[in-house]
């Protein structure tokens, strides 16, 4: 059923009403429905004033003099998995390229970490593929996968495949029930790039039932494109999906389960492929005018209606997912990334945006209400910064709700990458900085953050550094940031 212009006009009133966060260039917004009167354009003269707060976070990152992580005083982190370093259970290095991660609560007082390896091309290209286990294959022509990753209560460690033969697995998402889902960027077809089957599919992760990953089989209904993440409303049974593409650039999915379906382990494999309806967004602002792109939205507090238009060909057998609308039909934005789900709805980021989105900016998260069927620009970061300045965040990507308040966002940026916070009372902060030289002396190069997510106690922080792939726990002195 479409929204009016009276329903939408309604909504966005109750929508625009609430706590805005000045981010450390342009506006960083948490909690639904926050309102700023920053704007892309001004981004750059706000910059002195919208630096991280002294009387926020945690203080000045330290150096590290093992040349890993910076982290303020008091704060700590532990090495867990190390691409070439560490070995699987099976006695194979640990894969490369980590990316999206989630932490489950395991039997015995254990954290299990899913963990994806973002590996595209020939298989035979790749240095450190996940390994071929028979039977949690599903292309052995591809390079990528998921590891799960067990942190016993003693400070063991132990690592296993958890599906192998797929492609640049992304950001994905956990579910509700417990699982993963994990999300292939790479769209190639059987006989591209060495492929044996098709790809750019989701596929589920049991990280507790070993034999419940056995013969995997891709979610074809959530549709074949390139994937970045995954949400599933806990109350309603919808997925939330990005797509990261350009030319034209991508779209934010809504699948719709079939009628009387009950979600949870397993139940996915007994879907057809058309199973459910999957529908890509139509916007409009509040003066029922369409919104062609989410860039477009110059002042953080911007909130957009949502109608949602079904997907032709969702498997795309002759015409990507994305190219089958034509202008006017539905709302794109450019490198749509990370999503999480949290106060009722889904925070979904858009990476950057340069000449070939209507208005350029450096980093937006945008939240979707299901409820009231709006999107709202929390987080604005302006174009054109000084990459190479510490603290200046930029290319927001994998993003997670944090125990503690706001979100904590992991930067794929230029020049330094960070793990940044952004408190309620709207304030951003460091949290940590990757200082693994991966270029050369004269021209330094460090790899972006990935896989931000909590344990279930709220104790631990878990992140990857990508390359080579490391996956970091850190603790410290966390605390529920107070409004300043």
């Amino acid at each position: 059923m479409p929204l009016t212009r009276r329903d939408f006009a309604r909504t966005s009133a109750v929508a625009g009403a609430g706590v805005a966060l000045v981010g450390s260039v342009g506006a960083l917004a948490s909690a639904p429905g926050a309102l700023a009167s920053h704007d892309a354009e001004s981004a750059g003269e706000e910059r002195e004033a919208a630096r991280p707060h002294p009387a926020v976070g945690y203080g000045p990152l330290l150096p590290d003099p093992d040349g890993i992580l910076a982290l303020p005083a008091g704060f700590s982190y532990r090495v867990l998995t190390h691409c070439g370093k560490t070995r699987l259970e099976s006695g194979e290095y640990t894969p490369a390229e980590h990316d999206g991660t989630a932490a489950f609560a395991g039997p015995r007082g254990t954290t299990l970490l899913v963990n994806n390896h973002e590996m595209d091309g020939p298989r035979d290209e790749a240095e450190h593929p996940v390994p071929l286990v028979e039977g949690l294959v599903y292309d052995p022509a591809a390079p990528g996968g998921c590891t799960v990753v067990e942190v016993r209560p003693d400070g063991g460690v132990a690592e296993w495949v958890g599906i192998a033969g797929t492609a640049d697995n992304c950001a994905g998402g956990s579910t509700p029930w417990g699982t993963w889902l994990t999300c292939e960027e790479n769209s190639d077809r059987a006989g591209e790039n060495g492929m044996t089957k098709d790809h750019g599919y989701v596929f589920e992760v049991d990280p507790v039932d070993r034999r419940a990953n056995r013969d995997p089989r891709p979610l074809k209904f959530f549709g074949r494109y390139d994937h970045e993440a995954v949400v599933i409303d806990p109350g309603r049974g919808h997925a939330y999906l990005t797509e990261d593409a350009d030319e034209p650039n991508g779209l934010f999915f809504r699948w719709t389960p079939p009628k009387d379906f009950r979600h949870g382990p397993g139940r996915f494999r007994a879907l057809a492929d058309d199973a459910g309806v999957l529908q890509a967004p139509r916007c409009f602002d509040s003066g029922g005018r369409f919104v062609d792109d989410l860039s477009r939205a110059t002042r953080t507090g911007t909130v957009y209606g949502v109608d949602w238009v079904d997907v032709p060909d969702r498997d795309a057998r002759t015409v990507p997912v994305r190219e089958q609308f034509g202008a006017g039909e539905v709302t794109r934005a450019r490198k749509l990334e990370g999503m999480w789900w949290g106060d009722g709805g889904a925070y979904l980021v858009s990476s950057y945006a340069r000449g070939e989105s209507p208005v350029q900016h450096d980093g937006q998260v945008w939240f979707y209400d299901p409820r009231r069927r709006t999107l709202t620009l929390k987080v604005l970061l302006g174009a054109d910064r000084d990459p190479a300045r510490d603290g200046a965040f930029d290319g927001p990507d994998n993003i997670t709700v944090s125990p503690y308040g706001g979100l904590i966002i992991a930067e794929d940026g230029e020049g330094a990458q960070h793990l940044f916070g952004a408190t309620d009372s709207g304030r951003t902060y460091p949290i940590a900085r990757n200082e693994l030289n991966i270029g050369t002396e004269q021209e330094p190069e460090f790899s972006e953050f990935t896989g931000v997510t909590f344990s279930p106690d709220g104790k631990t922080l878990y992140a990857n550094i990508q390359e080579p792939g490391i996956l970091l726990a850190v603790t410290g002195p966390w605390k529920r940031h107070k409004r300043h």
